[in-house]
């Protein structure tokens, strides 16, 4: 047993010890000049309610029309230079063509729809949603952060670079969605078609879904930039329970809401496993040389850590009830119940394996019917690639010796639709989340600091440059 020790220790100790920094040398970038004039076009954008509302509501025309005016007023280099085409009626493709047509293109992405503002928090925000006020430090409105600033920052160092003479060798393609936040269906999804037919190979794709972490990963004091590789899988199942229903003062013993209560609990309670599952070791190969000796010892040892390591990075296809319904009077069983669940699936696993868990798992009167949008895990894209090296490149030139960390993003964007016309797609813009703005995404007082626009339009005018 002594012996046994002993050895499990110097494998621990081995492993820790001969864990080598992934992270590359990168020459520094200087930002370029960001003029007062920048910060007032992310505002101006910010007053557009180009809100998605559900899949059912059609899109505002006048809010995305305006918007599209407005952009074209804003960058009339882009528009007198660019090739602009209209997808889906609402979605916008800029095509900068390049000097080197043997050269594969490159996709930035960002989507031009915001969500909804909810009425009774209106109090608690700075100033209005959609008035693009500006203090001396930040820009405040629905959009700032989630995604009218990656979308406007990117104009925006086009625009830059046209006015210095600079043309591309590799043609960029700007590709901005107006239905990011229902699913992306009829926008992002119908450019990828497009592109597809136009015969498009893309070296790279880049959309929204990593940052600049500040403060936020354990055992890191300064930022962490996180590049995820890859995204989970969609899907909400309705789960419906149909009974006779009856009188409440003769109850029978398992009645309507009753099954269905139990269904729910029964799924929070089995839930799918935690499975160390790529890119997790990839995140991990990048991130434990980073860490304290401590942190870095588990990160090392996943073999030994694993379970803590895979709970503290939600490696699992994750379950959440967000929906029920049933009922319409206090002495009356329904005869109907309904609930939404709500899955973001693991690679590895699919919309029908979670219909395979939920089938064992509730009880077998319960239908179940998948709802709405739903997609499975994306592809994982490569950490080998020129794409990623420009990445890292870029952000520690900019940014000096932030980690560069791949990673799995929990959440959906519309980069899932672009793997059949990029040869990698990764989700980063340097947008800096802390846990003082990290509600914003889709919450109260969301706003953008002029420091950190600047910064991303800094990132994007030198990835561009950097990607040729």
């Amino acid at each position: 047993m002594l012996l046994l020790i002993i050895a499990v220790i110097a494998i621990v100790l081995f492993n820790t010890l001969t864990m080598n920094s992934q992270q590359v040398e990168a020459e520094p970038l200087a930002m370029p000049e960001i003029s007062d004039s920048a910060y007032y076009r992310l505002a101006g954008a910010l007053t557009y309610k180009t809100i998605s509302f559900n899949e059912d509501t059609p899109p505002d025309s006048a809010a995305f029309f305006g918007l599209h005016r407005f952009l074209a007023k804003s960058f009339p280099r882009v528009h007198q230079e660019m090739e602009l085409t209209k997808i889906s009626t609402y979605s916008l493709l800029y095509k900068w063509q390049g000097s080197d047509t043997s050269l594969k293109p490159v996709i930035l992405m960002s989507h031009q729809d915001v969500v909804p503002v909810d009425e009774p928090t209106l109090a608690d925000w700075e100033a209005g949603p959609f008035e693009g006020v500006m203090t001396d430090t930040h820009i405040l409105g629905r959009g700032a952060m989630d995604d009218k600033s990656t979308l406007v920052a990117g104009l925006e160092s086009a625009e830059m670079l046209l006015a210095e003479g600079f043309r591309p060798q590799r043609t960029i393609y700007f590709a901005f969605g107006h239905d990011e936040e229902i699913g992306g269906h009829n926008g992002a999804n119908e450019i990828a078609k497009y592109l597809k037919n136009q015969g498009v190979e893309a070296l790279v794709t880049l959309d929204e879904g990593g940052n600049l972490a500040d403060g936020l990963v354990p055992g890191i004091e300064g930022s962490v930039a996180l590049v995820n590789l890859a995204e989970k899988g969609y899907v909400s199942y309705k789960l419906r329970v149909e009974t006779a229903g009856g009188h409440s003062s003769m109850p029978p013993s398992e009645n309507t809401v009753g099954i269905l209560a139990k269904a729910i609990v029964d799924l929070e309670e089995n839930q799918l496993p935690y499975k160390m599952v790529s890119p997790l070791p990839q995140m991990l190969e990048a991130l434990g040389p980073e860490l304290p000796f401590t942190q870095r010892m588990a990160v090392a040892n996943p073999w030994l850590f694993g379970p803590f390591i895979l709970e503290t990075v939600n490696a699992h296809t994750t379950t959440a009830p967000t929906i029920i319904s049933g009922g319409v009077k206090d002495n009356v069983i329904p005869t109907v119940a309904e609930a939404t669940v709500n899955f973001r699936i693991l690679p590895g696993e699919s919309i029908e394996t979670v219909a395979a868990h939920i089938r064992e798992t509730v009880h077998d009167t319960i239908q179940i019917e998948p709802l709405g949008f739903k997609t499975n895990p994306s592809r994982i894209s490569s950490v080998e690639s020129k794409g990623y090296t420009t990445l890292q490149t870029t952000i520690r030139g900019l940014f000096g010796d932030v980690p560069v960390i791949p990673g799995l993003v929990g959440g959906g964007t519309d980069a899932r639709y672009f793997y059949d016309v990029s040869e990698d797609v990764y989700r980063f813009y340097p947008m800096r989340i802390n846990k003082d703005n990290i509600g914003g995404f889709h919450g109260i007082d969301e706003k953008i600091s002029k420091a950190n626009y600047a910064e991303i339009i800094g990132f994007t005018y030198h990835f561009i440059r950097n990607i040729q």
